[in-house]
């Protein structure tokens, strides 16, 4: 560990906003006792309500994080306090308590039993009879699902409209059992397209796409390298990470944590972190996920940047990737951008070397925000150019801005523009 983190990296770590506001609370050096820290731990004891008396520890390498309070968050308050205390250095160096020792011991060994797992069944994904085996049953599957389409087509969307969620449900979970898992969710985000104007068409084109993508992969063999390289993991065939990190793009930079979004589906979390490079200008996509009770990697604070050595993983237009090795410590600092145009021409190439895009980072320089006649908000930059937000609740981003201009990041969907973080001169970073 190279030193301790800042409040705005433990702040970052909080669930929600309630986590955070109780944390402050907590972190009251009058709460605590037996509390230590060493080169990869922090731990101590916090007074709750009435006799209570919980056991707070973080595993700083992870990070992992333990608290002994009955809170389904993780990390709970109790948690994000000891850190912020720790990070205001009111936590001094120590040798660690039995219980710390133990749970990190047993942490260790748990992330070692995981990794042979996943050499073990890495080695049987490579087994070539294994290999031929999913490829039959996924062509199987791609055969019934270019059919499905079809009858869909064939029969109307005016039934679709009122159709009942199992329509899209079954056609995925056939997708399942053939072992195209990533094409599976694809069909079953179908059911989830909004009901209103212009929806039979958002439909249509969604069954397009997947025509497509069906028509692609049965003529992979034709396609250039980094196109089938999409193909395959838009179906939901994976490339192993020690295979991104031998021989996926290697690209040194100065980059940007941009913005992070959490999502949960089938009671998985996916944690987006979206980063650009300061002198290439390249997007780059950092995936975690996490099952219930687990925790998502947080290493990647938004508002900083880390000079750094990525890996692309393969495709038509690279954009996921592994951080290799960090080259210093995050410091805080605001991303370059681009105007309104220039992002559209950035998205229209990169649709172009991948028609299924389903979201692509924006960056955008000194931009307001701005309200057309029908109420809709956007934000405009200064030659005029505007782009639609998507937000549920813009008050945050309102009052960020205050009317000036600002750096704005987000996720550019179909819908429009999801805001993520804003720099404000004053605010600095704002997570919205």
């Amino acid at each position: 560990m190279s030193g301790r983190w800042d409040r705005g990296r433990v702040a970052a770590l909080a669930p929600d906003a309630a986590a955070a506001k109780a944390a402050g609370g907590v972190a009251r050096p009058a709460r605590w006792a037996g509390t230590g820290c060493d080169g990869e731990a922090v731990w101590g004891e916090c007074q709750g309500s009435g006799a209570s008396v919980y056991r707070a520890c973080a595993d700083l390498a992870g990070p992992a994080f333990r608290c002994s309070c009955p809170s389904r968050k993780i990390p709970c308050k109790h948690v994000l306090g000891l850190l912020l205390l720790w990070s205001d250095g009111a936590v001094e160096d120590g040798a660690r308590p039995g219980w710390v020792a133990e749970w990190i011991e047993q942490r260790r060994e748990r992330e070692g039993k995981a990794r042979e797992r996943k050499a073990a069944g890495a080695a049987k994904a490579r087994d070539p009879k294994t290999v031929e085996r999913r490829e039959r049953r996924v062509e199987d599957g791609l055969a019934e699902l270019d059919q499905w389409l079809r009858d869909q087509v064939t029969h109307g969307l005016a039934q679709a409209e009122k159709a009942p969620y199992g329509l899209w449900d079954d056609a995925a979970r056939r997708l399942v059992d053939a072992q195209a898992g990533a094409l599976s969710g694809q069909v079953r985000a179908l059911a989830a397209i909004p009901r209103q104007p212009g929806w039979p068409d958002r439909l249509l084109e969604e069954y397009a796409l997947l025509r497509l993508l069906v028509r692609a992969y049965r003529r992979r063999d034709e396609l250039p390298e980094g196109l089938r390289d999409t193909v395959r993991s838009r179906v939901g065939f994976t490339v192993a990470q020690d295979d991104v990190l031998r021989e996926g793009e290697h690209v040194r930079d100065r980059w940007c944590v941009t913005g992070s979004r959490d999502t949960v589906q089938d009671q998985l979390t996916t944690r987006r972190v979206w980063l650009r490079g300061r002198e290439s200008g390249r997007p780059a996509l950092v995936l975690s996920f996490a099952a219930p009770g687990a925790t998502l990697d947080a290493s990647l604070v938004v508002g900083t940047e880390v000079d750094a050595e990525v890996a692309f993983y393969p495709g038509a237009r690279p954009l996921r990737v592994l951080v290799a090795e960090r080259h210093g410590p995050a410091v805080p600092a605001a991303p370059g951008g681009t105007s309104v145009a220039g992002f559209l021409d950035d998205h229209a190439a990169a649709v172009a070397s991948d028609p299924w895009l389903e979201r692509w980072p924006a960056t955008l320089e000194k931009v307001r925000l701005a309200r057309e006649d029908g109420g809709g908000l956007h934000v405009v930059d200064e030659a005029g150019d505007a782009l639609p937000l998507r937000t549920a609740d813009p008050w945050r981003l309102l009052a960020v801005s205050g009317g000036g201009p600002v750096t704005l990041a987000g996720e550019w969907t179909p819908e429009g523009l999801r805001p993520l973080t804003a720099w404000q001169a004053d605010e600095g970073a704002v997570p919205l």
